[in-house]
């Protein structure tokens, strides 16, 4: 069996990883999968993939709807006999509808890695309830929920989290946090990792650290965010130097294997407004690091407040700025949160159970046309 992977992101973030994931853990659990990653060519996901041994394609995508994309799809489907494609996100799906429209395709299964409602759009709906797609792959219950309105044939939808790879973990860094910003021994670093987009909601993570500094007076807390600047990074960096916090806070930016840096945090905060599930909570599960977020998406499925981490409701600085003193006036809850996120990883969360399931599915579609 061939799966094309279909990824038409020009950037590297969770969804990037999840197909690297997914495609290093089928090599290892169903060697008789063969998998292709199709991706844009000259962007972050093509430069990651050079550096795996995981085979892949690349296309120019200039524009939204860029017709070489799509006739990469049809060529790529020829020369490898494709069975199946996974389609890895929303623009993907528009340009796969466009080569199968050119040449008759295998069928489609889709991966919705988002809670973002589908919008009511007479396109939308068309292209998301496209009969070529055979299954829906929702990354929580949430997600599944949230696109039950949108999707006519709700059978197709089902649940499937992703899982973190426990083949690949690494503490290796460029360089110790401790070090580089000179951060005495008893103060906390409170990390956080995610691109500038909207759905992760940095400027709550400024106003958090805000809450801490300026409001409560503490001291003794550090925070340091990685991830891909964009165009929303200015407004964020001129807001720390507003409100004074230019020596409690680093912006790092894109770094390689961002994840090694989790070891070296004392908790994980995320304070997105909008979540699928995302990874990087799962790598926190791995490095036994506590968690505080908010409560998006599918994040609830995982995290159960006071039990394994500590929850709050989006758009909630001081909450989240409670809750960050709250774990460190409590620490006997940081070995209970660790141990138990630990233990439910390695019971329901790891990349083969995922690629498991996922296996069967790609088979059953596959047996049924």
């Amino acid at each position: 069996m061939t799966i094309l992977h279909v990824s038409a992101v020009k950037n590297w973030g969770g969804g990037e990883n999840h197909i690297e994931t997914l495609c290093n853990e089928l090599k290892h659990s169903n060697p008789e999968i063969k998998n292709i990653v199709l991706c844009v060519k000259n962007k972050p996901f093509h430069n990651r993939l050079k550096l795996t041994n995981i085979a892949f394609e690349t296309a120019p995508l200039a524009y939204n709807l860029d017709f070489r994309f799509s006739l990469k799809i049809i060529a790529l489907c020829k020369k490898h006999k494709v069975n199946l494609i996974h389609i890895h996100d929303p623009s993907g799906i528009a340009l796969t509808i466009i080569a199968d429209k050119l040449s008759n395709l295998p069928p489609f299964i889709f991966s919705k890695k988002t809670s973002f409602p589908i919008k009511n759009k007479k396109l939308t709906l068309y292209k998301y309830n496209y009969p070529k797609i055979k299954k829906y792959f929702c990354v929580s219950d949430e997600t599944k929920r949230i696109c039950e309105s949108s999707i006519h044939e709700k059978y197709k939808l089902i649940t499937i989290y992703h899982g973190t790879s426990l083949l690949n973990k690494g503490t290796e860094t460029p360089f110790l946090i401790r070090e580089k910003f000179k951060i005495d021994p008893t103060t906390k670093i409170i990390g956080n990792i995610g691109n500038h987009i909207r759905a992760k909601n940095l400027e709550t993570f400024v106003e958090t650290v805000n809450e801490i500094v300026n409001i409560k007076k503490r001291d003794d807390f550090f925070f340091i965010q990685f991830g891909t600047f964009t165009d929303r990074t200015e407004q964020l960096t001129n807001k720390i130097k507003e409100l004074k916090l230019e020596n409690h806070i680093a912006f790092v930016g894109y770094t390689p294997n961002a994840s090694n840096f989790i070891p070296q945090f004392d908790a994980f905060l995320m304070t997105s407004q909008s979540e699928g599930i995302p990874e990087v909570i799962f790598e926190s599960f791995y490095h036994k690091t506590p968690v505080i977020t908010t409560n998006v998406g599918g994040i609830p499925e995982i995290i159960e407040d006071e039990i394994n981490g500590l929850l709050t409701p989006k758009h909630d600085p001081k909450l989240l700025s409670d809750k960050i003193i709250y774990l460190f006036e409590n620490k006997e809850l940081i070995n209970q949160f660790v141990q138990i996120s630990f233990n439910k990883l390695m019971t329901n969360y790891s990349s083969l159970s995922m690629a498991k399931k996922m296996a069967e599915e790609y088979k059953f579609v596959v047996s049924n046309q």
